[in-house]
């Protein structure tokens, strides 16, 4: 009889609440509703359980006694989605800018950007720096992803590049791109010839490494897809594959017979939506994705619009990277009624395939293109801007937000521990204070972002702000006193 109660009594006890075992976490966010970036569920009342850097569950509040946590976020009402990504940065300018461009990390993580992707500047030194040392945690910002410098043939225009004109020479920098541990491959077309762009190409490709690209006009799309291309760079260089004419229109440029400018005329005039249509098909087929970095294109298009001389956020950028704004603006300038039309109509052009592209299967990539030299493109919120120019070009809520989380991470390899919310994954979570599926400037309402489980409230992003802008104020005052 003894022996019974007493096996009563631990069974009572064992089922006790005070027995219930918890587990210990560093975060638990309660009553979030999550969207599921993948399926484009909303999960509502969910708890999100985080010890160190990972996500260890998410689950229906119901759980919650399930946990012991050091800290509770009460997201009554918020939205949780993953940390986002820009898939198009650059860091530049010069030396004298580096701590200029290392004032923009504190931009990316104010703005709920979990990660970017450099695709190459003149900093590149730098950069290798600072995505080392945000990996470690001696540095706030963004995780960085870097192509390094690009490649490019003798006597670029652009500084910083990785000059070659051989094929041994092509080695010889991805030799040299490889031992920095590099993301990606960039290679660019301002003085490569197209047989050197196509053996770079095949070389990176052969490797194992992705390759982003800006392509040779006398080269088509689906030949540079065909040879490795892993994405597009810009959504104009994806435009000419809906000419039935692009090779013949390709090769009249490459020996002279019409320059540049006639050759995009012809295109325009040539473009064709069915064979845009199975030109995109054969690129998803293999896996080339595109960056249409439209923002970028906007801003410029329409300075007659808006010079965005007063824009606040003018705050938030050095005056040497001010500075490298005026080239696009100054040549803007020149323009006259009829030039300024053509552009409206040529970025409307570009804009309007955004659909076709996506209904082909092609992972669009949401980046900004931001940095130096690109005008009123702004670090930060500028990947804000670029899902609302893709939302107007015709991407649904949903496609969008998937450009700018978990198609980044799935191009990178990377999907597996980031660009979605799940148990095991990296914890990358934006708290949003309305529903992005229902409008998409609610990606801009942040009240809370943690980054790599590191817990950034409202308070402490506005505080990242005040701390850029008070930077930038006292470099201008140098500035002022060295002219």
């Amino acid at each position: 009889m003894i022996s019974t109660l007493r096996l009563s009594a631990a069974l009572l006890l064992a089922l006790s609440p005070a027995a219930h075992a918890t587990e210990a976490v560093d975060l638990l966010i309660r009553h979030a509703n999550v969207i599921e970036v993948d399926t484009g569920r909303t999960l509502a009342d969910r708890l999100i359980a985080v010890h160190g850097h990972r996500i260890v569950a998410i689950a229906h509040d119901r759980h919650a006694a399930d946990y012991q946590a050091t800290r509770s976020i009460d997201a009554q009402g918020k939205y949780a989605i993953p940390g986002l990504w820009d898939m198009h940065v650059h860091f530049g300018g010069g030396d004298k800018l580096i701590e200029e461009n290392k004032n923009l990390l504190p931009l990316y993580v104010a703005h709920g950007i979990a990660a970017v992707r450099d695709a190459a500047g003149d900093l590149s030194p730098s950069v290798f720096e600072w995505r080392d040392a945000v990996a470690r945690g001696a540095l706030e910002g963004p995780t960085i992803f870097t192509s390094g410098p690009k490649l490019e043939g003798y006597k670029s225009i652009w500084p910083g590049d990785i000059e070659v004109g051989s094929h041994e020479e092509i080695a010889q920098a991805l030799d040299r791109l490889q031992g920095w541990k590099v993301d990606f491959v960039k290679i660019t077309d301002n003085t490569l010839s197209p047989e050197l762009f196509l053996d770079a190409l095949k070389q990176a490709h052969a490797r194992g490494l992705r390759v982003s690209a800006h392509v040779p006009f006398s080269l088509t799309i689906d030949e540079v897809s065909a040879a490795g291309l892993s994405s597009i760079e810009h959504i104009e260089y994806a435009y000419k594959a809906g000419s039935a004419q692009e090779a013949q229109i390709g090769a009249m440029v490459r020996r002279g017979e019409i320059d540049g400018k006639e050759g995009w005329n012809r295109i325009q005039a040539s473009f064709d939506r069915n064979t845009a249509r199975a030109a995109y098909k054969r690129l998803a087929r293999r896996g080339t994705a595109i960056t249409p970095t439209l923002n970028g294109s906007f801003v410029t298009t329409y300075l007659d619009r808006n010079d965005h001389r007063g824009d606040d956020y003018l705050k938030y950028i050095g005056p040497g990277l001010q500075a490298t704004y005026a080239w696009r603006v100054e040549r803007a300038a020149k323009d006259d009624a009829a030039a300024i039309e053509r552009r409206h109509a040529r970025y409307e052009r570009n804009a309007a395939i955004v659909p076709l592209l996506q209904q082909s299967g092609m992972n669009i990539l949401a980046g900004t293109d931001a940095g130096f030299l690109n005008s009123f493109n702004y670090p930060g919120v500028g990947l804000h801007d670029e899902m609302q120019r893709l939302v107007e070009s015709g991407l649904t809520l949903l496609q969008t937000l998937q450009a700018a989380t978990i198609n980044g991470a799935r191009f990178l390899g990377r999907d597996k521990q980031h660009g979605s919310l799940a148990a095991g994954k990296a914890a990358d979570i934006v708290l949003l204070d309305a529903d992005p599926l229902r409008d998409i400037a609610a990606t801009r309402r942040i009240d809370t972002f943690v980054l790599r489980g590191k817990v950034y409230d409202r308070k402490a992003l506005d505080a990242m702000l005040e701390d850029v802008r008070k930077r930038v104020a006292a470099q201008k005052v140098a500035t002022k006193a060295a002219q």
